[in-house]
């Protein structure tokens, strides 16, 4: 830190003595120089209160072990783990290699916002607050706060300013009673704009679960992460359902990964993330079941479609989805004759390489069966696309 006879900017003061109070716009990024000002202190391991748009935190230096010590002893906790690194930017997702395009669309819809995403991971830096191999990410949305942290060289970790047990502080004179002089900075920016903590929601290998509820439900979380996914055929009783029915498996095993569970009932269905699977056929009737021999082939592979009932492939049912996968180009041709225009990459042909995908219908189990193989290699090719 500075020495007490250091100059200081003018917009900061010492009314705090000896720590520093400084006031900036809600709504602005941080001149530079306090920007630098409050990296410096962080840098040398002091601890910093910050505001976000959701309550004032405590922030400290992630990969500096007396940083974190003295933010634990001012926050009353025993240990850093689980506490969150706060970045700049969703670039800050890098760090992490799983379900890269679900985060994507997640985040896309919530960050910078009151959202915390506990993942599967431990960046370089981060291993002391990481608890269990799981790594709490938010990007905040508080233009001071996303300059300071955007341009901060190392991770910077932030906690609620309270005492452990205690309600968060919403503006800086709650900060300034709580703390005092305990710490070295106190960022004023006005009342927190939401005034309550983040939604903090584990997504990652078997895992969809808001872990603390705040502005944002589990259900708009899961329709911003997944995707509702359509299979189209001819008469819906043979290949699209048997697409529809292999695709969940896909999912369910994708989005499992290496997770260890543990007792049954523990690892999250695709639905728990948002996801849906559906069929219909351009010249289906309704509730014809599926054909015998799909039936066998599915049971092979540990699925059950003996109560799939067919449906047409009506222009509201389509629409209400958000990727439609035919089976042949015939499929393809006859849906964009009978939709709007649509938006990019809605329609593709399930086959990843663009090759139709025959009928097995009027043939034997073995042309279902290989049907079958054909349908679950496609939709391998194009799970990483979904995740």
């Amino acid at each position: 830190m500075p020495s007490p006879d250091a100059d200081f900017p003018p917009h900061l003061n010492r009314s705090m003595s000896p720590s520093l109070r400084a006031e900036t716009p809600p709504d602005q990024p941080a001149p530079q120089g306090l920007r630098e000002q409050v990296l410096g202190i962080l840098e040398a391991g002091q601890v910093a209160a910050l505001p976000t748009e959701t309550v004032y935190g405590l922030a400290a230096r992630a990969d500096d072990p007396r940083a974190l010590e003295r933010l634990c002893r001012l926050k009353g906790r025993n240990t850093p783990a689980g506490l969150t690194w706060h970045a700049g930017s969703t670039a800050a997702l890098r760090a992490f290699d799983h379900q890269r395009n679900l985060l994507a669309r997640l985040t896309e819809r919530n960050w910078p916002g009151p959202l915390t995403l506990v993942l599967s991971g431990v960046p370089k830096g981060l291993e002391q607050v990481a608890r269990d191999g799981w790594t709490g990410l938010r990007v905040p949305a508080h233009p001071a706060l996303q300059s300071v942290l955007e341009a901060a060289p190392f991770p910077v970790v932030m906690t609620s300013a309270n005492k452990s047990g205690q309600p968060p502080a919403a503006d800086a004179a709650a900060v300034a009673s709580l703390f005092g002089d305990e710490i070295a900075l106190l960022l004023d920016s006005g009342p927190a704009r939401i005034g309550e903590s983040s939604t903090v929601l584990r997504v990652g290998p078997g895992r969809f679960r808001v872990l603390r509820e705040g502005l944002l439900e589990a259900s708009d979380l899961r329709r911003a992460a997944g995707l509702a996914l359509g299979f189209v055929c001819t008469g819906n009783t043979c290949r699209s359902p048997m697409a529809e029915t292999l695709a969940r498996a896909v999912l369910a095993r994708r989005l499992r990964g290496d997770s260890n569970p543990g007792p049954a009932g523990e690892v999250d269905p695709p639905e728990a993330y948002g996801f849906s699977t559906s069929s219909a056929g351009v010249f289906a009737s309704t509730g014809a079941s599926a054909a015998e021999h799909a039936i066998v082939a599915m049971k092979e592979f540990g699925l059950d479609l003996s109560a799939h009932g067919s449906k047409p492939a009506t222009p509201e049912l389509v629409r209400s989805w958000d990727r439609v996968y035919c089976l042949t180009r015939s499929h393809l041709e006859s849906l964009t004759d009978s939709l709007p225009p649509a938006r990019p990459g809605f329609l593709q042909l399930l086959d990843p390489h663009g090759a139709d995908i025959p009928d097995p219908i009027g043939g034997s189990l073995e042309d279902y069966r290989h049907c079958a193989r054909r349908i679950e290699e496609c939709l391998e090719g194009r799970a990483d696309e979904w995740l």
